[in-house]
């Protein structure tokens, strides 16, 4: 298993923060998916014993399944371009992934190869939903993401579908795995990689 915690001063920060980890919490008990890091337990009473003998108590905690392999990212540095074969498998299941997500009326808005999981068989698991939202999902504002896979709506600060903006940093991933290397350090034209994955 592999252990979350939340830092009390992430906690105290504003009310965002502590409505992400709420958030986060109703989305992973909700969601049920093979392509999804599965949520075991969550609370508000974890102890964590420092090696100084320190104790520190209360703190917020999100138990999940332990994913023996690393991160997306990981494979992605050591490895390079992988070709659009590779571009193939792990988009198929990204694709799986999402269309789940999104049928639930959830979206992550964090998508990147730091947030993906991946297993010895090359399994592919979608991870830290600390940005997601549920329900309302067609007509968000609020500034979410990661720059370099960021759709430019969001940039912009104009209004934005939640899927829309995961299909594009999906388009980003894809990029990555079949080139090696990043499209662009900021998406500003989003028809460019919009119809770069119709046609692709």
């Amino acid at each position: 298993m592999a252990i979350k915690i939340l830092k009390d001063q992430f906690l105290r920060r504003d009310n965002d923060s502590i409505l992400s980890v709420h958030n986060e919490i109703t989305i992973l008990k909700n969601l049920n998916h093979h392509g999804i890091i599965h949520m075991i337990d969550y609370g508000d009473s974890g102890q964590v014993l420092k090696p100084s003998g320190r104790v520190i108590d209360n703190l917020v905690f999100i138990l999940m399944e332990f994913v023996q392999g690393g991160l997306l990212f990981d494979l992605c540095q050591t490895m390079g371009a992988m070709g659009e074969d590779a571009g193939r498998f792990f988009f198929k299941q990204m694709v799986e992934s999402m269309e789940y997500m999104h049928s639930r009326r959830v979206v992550h808005r964090d998508l990147k190869l730091e947030n993906i999981l991946i297993d010895e068989k090359l399994n592919l698991k979608i991870a830290d939903f600390g940005f997601a939202c549920y329900k309302s999902i067609d007509s968000l504002k609020s500034y979410r993401g990661t720059m370099t896979y960021m759709a430019p709506e969001i940039k912009e600060g104009k209004t934005y579908k939640g899927t829309q903006v995961d299909l594009f940093s999906m388009g980003v991933i894809l990029f990555i795995i079949v080139q090696g290397i990043f499209p662009f350090k900021e998406a500003r034209k989003e028809e460019y990689f919009y119809n770069l994955l119709l046609t692709g």
